[in-house]
């Protein structure tokens, strides 16, 4: 996907937090630490840097939802993390987004923080952002 049809997208999906701009998604993708996946209906950006992978935004239309999209493109982001030697990962969600932190709990991701009045909702009404981790490699056994 092209960044004029990422932006497109995320904007068909998100308010809060605001809409990526084309530009912010090809300068994303310009990084060599950078990865996109993509879905019909739907595409996740995230990236590896030092053995850390962020999931960095995921966008699913509105009318491709409930389908299994949303959970095909969080298991391709576990395997693209680890192909690129990814011990952990995170993500920061809205807390008001019941939707994708049900997804994330349902995939293995546990809270690990907050981040107060991260977000900024139409109205100016402050939202905070959850984060999210998940290992990327099983935790070694004891001998």
């Amino acid at each position: 996907m092209r960044p004029a049809a990422l932006a497109a997208l995320h904007a068909h999906c998100f308010t809060t937090p605001r809409p990526w701009s084309e530009a912010e998604f090809a300068e994303l993708l310009e990084s060599p630490h950078a990865f996109l996946v993509t879905a019909p209906g739907g595409f996740l950006l995230g990236r590896v840097i030092a053995g850390e992978a962020e999931l960095l935004t995921v966008a699913v239309a509105p009318e491709s939802r409930r389908r299994g999209t949303g959970r095909a493109l969080l298991q391709a982001f576990s395997e693209a993390a680890r192909a690129r030697a990814a011990d952990t990962a995170f993500l920061e969600v809205a807390e008001d987004n019941a939707p994708a932190r049900a997804l994330y709990r349902a995939a293995g991701w546990a809270e690990a923080g907050r981040r107060r009045g991260y977000y900024h909702a139409p109205g100016g009404r402050a939202v905070d952002a959850l984060i999210l981790t998940l290992p990327m490699r099983p935790a070694p056994l004891c001998p």
